[in-house]
C-alpha cells in the first residue's frame, strides 16, 4: 500500500502497460525493456521524490529506486496486470547492439536470484571464519547443515539457470530446468568420477562417444543449452497440433537437447569458459596491481551505466572453473571508496537533507549497495564521487597486489572479507584485501572531508531554508489530512497540513524554533518556529489512551532547536502490536494566519528532513479583510 502512488508515477512515466516489454529488478533496480522509449520520460521520472535516478543502457530502461525496490516492483507488478517476472518479450533485437543485448540477457538471468545467490556466499564466508577461528568444527553436524544449505545454490546451478534462462529465451523454464536436472543427476556424477579414477567408461549414445564433463556450479553451458531448448521448442509449437503439442514438444526438447548438451555444446561451453578464464588469468597475471587499480577506478562507472552485469558471468565462471576468483575482491575497494565518499558528505555537510540521504546510502553502502550513495551523494556533488574512484584505484592495487581470492560469489560488502578466507586459514591476502579496502574507505572520506563539498557548504553551520518551509519531521508515507482516520483532524478544525504514516521510530525538528508545548504523554508535541508557524505534530490516532507508554521525549517545553534535531523517538512495531492507527497529522494550528498551507511534494513517501509543507503569507490587505 505505501508504493501504490509511486509505481502509479513510475507506470505513468514509462509510457502506460501497454509499453511495458519486460520487467525485472535487481537489488536497486527497476529493469524495464520498453516497446517504445520515446514514450519514456526520464527526466520527469529522475525529478520524482521517489526515485532516485533512471539509467538507459543495456537496452533496458532502468529506474534506481533502492533498498525497497522489491515493493516498488510487486506494486509496479499489481497495477500493471503483470503476474510473470517477465512479460512477454518483444523481437526488437534488431534496435539493439550486441553489447546491449548480451547485458540486457545476462541481467535477466541472474537477477531473479541475485540474493539468495549473494547469501549463499555470505554463508559460506562465515562458515570459512568460524573454522578458521575454531569455532566450529568441519565434522560437526552444524557445519554439515549450514554448508549444504550454503552450498545447495550453487551445486545446482544449472537448475536454476535452466530455470531463469528458459523464461528469458520465451521457452518452458521446467523443460530447460530439466535439461539443467540432467547435466546434474547422480548417474552423470557418478560416471565422471568412474572416468576420473581411472576406470573404464565407455559410454555411447547412438554409436557416438559420450564425453562426462562435471557441470555442477557450471554456467554457460546450461545457457547456450536453454537457448538451444526455446529455439526449438517455437519450431514444434509451429508444427505440432495443439492437441499433443503440450506433451511431445517438451519430449522432443529433452529428447535432442540433453543429448547434444552432452555431445556436443556441453564440452564447447567448457572449452569457451576455460578459454574465458585463461584470458582472464592472463591479463591478470601481468599486472596485478594494475588490473586491481583500473577495476578499482572504473567499476562504479560501469555500475552507473549497468555495464558491470558483463563481468558477472565472468566471476561466477572463474569459480566453477578455478574454484576460486580473483575479479570480485578487486571491486571490494571501489565499492568502499564511494561509502567512505559518502560518509565523509555525512560528516562535513550542515545540510539536514543532505545529511539524512548521506547516512542512510552509508549503510546500504557498506551492505553492498552503493546506488543510493552514488546516485544520491556523491555523484551530485562530483568530487565526493571522483575522490570514491580515485581511492578505489589505490585500494585496488593493494589488494591486486596481494593476489587476494573469494572462494564463494557474492556482493562486494562487509561479508565479503569472510569469503576470501582460504581453505587453510588466513593468510597474507586476506590482510592485503583488509588494507586496501581500507584505505580506499579512509583516503575517500578524508579527501572528501577537506576537498569534497563547496566552501559555503561546509562554512555554514545551520540549514539555509525559507522562513515559510516545514520539513518533514519523520519518514514514511505521506497522507492527505482529509484521509486521517479521525474526523476532528480530517476536517481541518485543527489547522491545516498532511499526514505521515511513519517508517520510522524518531521525530525530528522541521524548523529553526522552540518547543511551545509537549503534552504529558509525550505522543504530541508542539512547534513554534522563529517565524511564528505554530505547528502540532500528533504521532498517532487515539495514543493518548497510552498514557506515555511507548514514548520517549529528548526535549522539554522552552527548548531551542534546529532542524534535523531529536524531538521524540517512539516504538512504532508496539504501538502498531497494541492496535493503535499510526497515521501523525502535522498540522499548522495558526492556518487562518496563512494565504495557504501547501504541501511540497506529490510522491506517496517522503524522508525526514525533505521539504514538506509550506505556508503562504498573507498580504497587508488579505490580514485586514481577514480580520474585518
Amino acid at each position: 500500500m505505501a508504493y501504490q502512488e509511486l509505481a502509479k508515477d513510475i507506470l505513468n512515466q514509462v509510457g502506460g502497460r501497454e509499453n511495458i516489454a519486460s520487467l525485472v529488478h535487481c537489488a536497486t533496480r527497476l529493469r524495464f525493456k520498453l516497446k517504445d522509449g520515446k514514450l519514456a520520460d526520464a527526466a520527469a521520472l529522475k525529478k520524482h521524490p521517489g526515485v532516485i535516478m533512471v539509467v538507459e543502457s543495456g537496452g533496458q530502461f532502468q529506474v534506481v529506486i533502492g533498498n525497497h525496490v522489491h515493493d516498488v516492483y510487486r506494486s509496479v507488478c499489481a497495477q500493471a496486470g503483470i503476474i510473470e517476472e517477465t512479460a512477454p518479450q518483444i523481437n526488437n533485437e534488431g534496435k539493439v547492439n550486441l553489447l546491449n543485448r548480451l547485458i540486457d540477457i545476462v541481467s535477466a538471468i541472474f537477477t531473479p536470484f541475485l540474493g539468495v545467490m549473494a547469501a549463499s556466499g555470505i554463508l559460506k564466508g562465515l562458515l570459512a571464519l568460524s573454522v578458521a577461528c575454531g569455532w566450529m568444527s568441519v565434522a560437526s553436524g552444524t557445519y554439515t547443515l549450514w554448508f549444504a544449505a550454503s552450498d545447495s545454490l550453487f551445486y545446482f546451478f544449472p537448475l536454476v539457470l535452466g530455470y531463469t534462462a528458459g523464461k528469458k529465451f520465451g521457452g518452458s523454464p521446467f523443460v530447460t530446468m530439466a535439461i539443467g536436472g540432467a547435466l546434474t543427476h547422480p548417474v552423470v556424477l557418478q560416471a565422471f568420477e568412474a572416468g576420473n579414477q581411472g576406470k573404464a567408461v565407455s559410454e555411447h549414445f547412438l554409436g557416438i562417444p559420450i564425453t562426462f564433463i562435471n557441470y555442477s556450479a557450471s554456467v554457460i553451458p546450461i545457457i547456450l543449452a536453454a537457448w538451444v531448448s526455446c529455439w526449438l521448442e517455437k519450431r514444434f509449437n509451429k508444427l505440432l497440433p495443439s492437441a499433443v503439442r503440450n506433451f511431445f514438444t517438451p519430449l522432443f526438447c529433452l529428447a535432442i537437447v540433453v543429448p547434444l548438451t552432452f555431445l556436443l555444446i556441453g564440452p564447447a561451453a567448457t572449452w569457451l569458459s576455460q578459454m574465458l578464464v585463461n584470458g582472464y588469468q592472463a591479463i591478470y597475471a601481468f599486472a596485478p596491481w594494475l588490473a586491481g587499480a583500473a577495476m578499482g577506478a572504473a567499476w562504479q562507472i560501469c555500475v552507473i551505466f549497468g555495464l558491470h552485469w558483463g563481468l558477472v558471468p565472468l566471476a561466477i565462471n572463474n569459480l566453477s572453473v578455478l574454484g576460486y576468483d580473483t575479479l570480485a575482491p578487486l571491486l571490494l575497494p571501489a565499492v568502499m571508496g564511494q561509502v567512505g565518499a559518502t560518509l565523509g558528505v555525512f560528516l562535513r555537510t550542515r545540510d539536514i537533507r543532505q545529511k539524512a540521504l548521506a547516512g542512510s546510502a552509508f549503510t546500504a553502502g557498506i551492505f553492498g549497495i552503493t546506488e543510493p550513495a552514488v546516485y544520491g551523494v556523491t555523484l551530485p556533488n562530483r568530487r565526493p564521487f571522483i575522490f570514491g574512484c580515485v581511492a578505489g584505484a589505490i585500494g585496488g592495487a593493494i589488494v591486486g597486489f596481494s593476489h587476494s581470492m573469494v572462494y564463494s560469489f557474492g556482493l562486494a560488502s562487509i561479508f565479503t572479507f569472510t569469503q576470501i578466507i582460504p581453505p587453510g586459514g588466513p593468510d597474507a591476502s586476506v590482510w592485503g584485501a583488509i588494507i586496501g579496502t581500507t584505505v580506499a574507505l579512509v583516503l575517500a572520506c578524508v579527501m572528501t572531508w577537506f576537498a569534497g563539498l563547496p566552501r559555503s557548504e561546509k562554512a555554514d553551520d545551520v540549514v539555509k531554508m525559507s522562513e515559510n518551509e516545514i520539513l518533514a519531521p519523520m519518514s514514511g508515507t505521506v497522507l492527505a489530512i482529509d484521509k486521517v482516520p479521525d474526523s476532528t483532524f480530517a476536517s481541518g478544525l485543527l489547522g491545516q497540513g498532511a499526514a505521515i504514516i511513519p517508517l520510522s521510530n524518531r521525530v525530528i525538528a522541521p524548523f529553526h524554533g522552540e518547543v511551545a508545548s509537549l503534552f504529558q504523554t509525550r505522543h504530541a508535541i508542539g512547534l513554534l518556529s522563529d517565524s511564528g508557524i505554530e505547528l502540532l505534530i500528533h504521532i498517532g490516532i487515539d495514543t493518548v489512551r497510552l498514557d506515555g507508554k511507548y514514548f520517549t521525549a529528548h526535549v522539554k517545553p522552552g527548548d531551542k532547536f534546529k532542524p534535523g534535531d531529536l524531538l521524540i523517538e517512539f516504538d512504532r512495531q508496539a504501538i502498531l502490536k497494541a492496535g493503535y492507527d499510526l497515521a501523525t497529522p502535522v498540522i499548522v494550528s495558526n492556518s487562518d494566519d496563512y494565504a495557504a498551507v501547501k504541501r511540497e511534494t506529490s510522491s506517496s513517501t517522503i524522508d525526514s528532513g525533505m521539504p514538506f509543507l509550506t505556508v503562504s503569507r498573507l498580504t497587508k490587505g488579505e490580514v485586514n479583510e481577514s480580520i474585518s
